[in-house]
């Protein structure tokens, strides 16, 4: 079967979701016949306005894709967002694309390294610009800010990243209280804090609607940092690991290493 439209497939977090923002509205420009969004429907759905469908990479449907079984679809143009340092994907993929398949890498393999020898480039800009070989436009959403006094705290554990000691959280937030600050601690699943003002939310559509209420984020870096920085709040971002000038959230920032 012959599709007239494209599919877009990301193969990243929520961090990584949300710094393909401009991504996605660029091709969403340039595709007036529409593109299906494929990846981690929890994240790519808060960015649905520029799908005309959002699935799931994880459902029986699309297991065809990782097979080598005879293309069940053939899609006017495959974009994949993603890491594939030997091609194997973007060969198997090419299968499924009636034009040349466009292939947008994630990030340089330099971006892994906690300082880099040169001025690094922001995610961000390492994707758009690689829009020009395929003859697209790029187009930075603007973010529209928020501004509240509202402060959102988001303490986590960490299992690969180091993170800033949650008692430092706790510190933070008393402190902030005892200056009449409006102060909320955002609660990750892993990370239960001993605090009066806390909220969990677990539905990740309702988090980005909480974020819309504008206010200033507080986090170590994660995906969850990104999502905010997206909706428009004013991120204060703690960087243990990586090179925060490539890393950073978008939108008002502040990074911190």
């Amino acid at each position: 079967m012959t599709e007239n439209t494209n599919l877009l497939i990301h193969l990243g977090g929520l961090g990584d979701v949300c710094l393909s923002e401009s991504i996605f509205f660029s091709l969403f420009r340039y595709y007036e016949e529409g593109i299906i969004g494929l990846g981690n429907k929890r994240f790519l759905q808060l960015f649905k306005e520029y799908f005309t469908e959002v699935e799931s990479v994880e459902t029986r449907k699309w297991i065809y894709l990782f097979s080598n079984a005879e293309p069940r679809t053939i899609w006017k143009r495959v974009i994949f967002i993603g890491k594939d340092r030997h091609g194997y994907l973007r060969k198997r993929w090419q299968r499924f694309s009636q034009q040349p398949l466009i292939f947008i890498d994630m990030y340089p393999d330099i971006a892994m390294e906690k300082e880099q020898g040169v001025q690094p480039e922001h995610i961000e800009a390492y994707q758009l610009r690689q829009l020009a070989a395929y003859g697209i436009r790029p187009l930075i959403e603007t973010i529209k800010p928020r501004p509240s006094r509202r402060v959102i705290l988001y303490p986590e554990t960490g299992f690969i990243k180091e993170k800033w000691d949650m008692n430092n959280f706790i510190g933070l937030y008393e402190r902030l209280r005892s200056q009449g600050i409006m102060v909320v601690v955002l609660q990750a699943l892993d990370a239960p804090i001993p605090v009066k003002d806390w909220i969990y939310i677990e539905d990740i559509t309702h988090v980005k609607s909480f974020f819309q209420e504008g206010g200033i984020f507080f986090s170590n870096d994660s995906g969850m940092a990104h999502l905010a920085g997206a909706c428009g709040l004013f991120t204060i971002t703690l960087f243990f690991q990586y090179d925060s000038r490539i890393w950073h959230p978008r939108g008002r920032n502040i990074y911190l290493i």
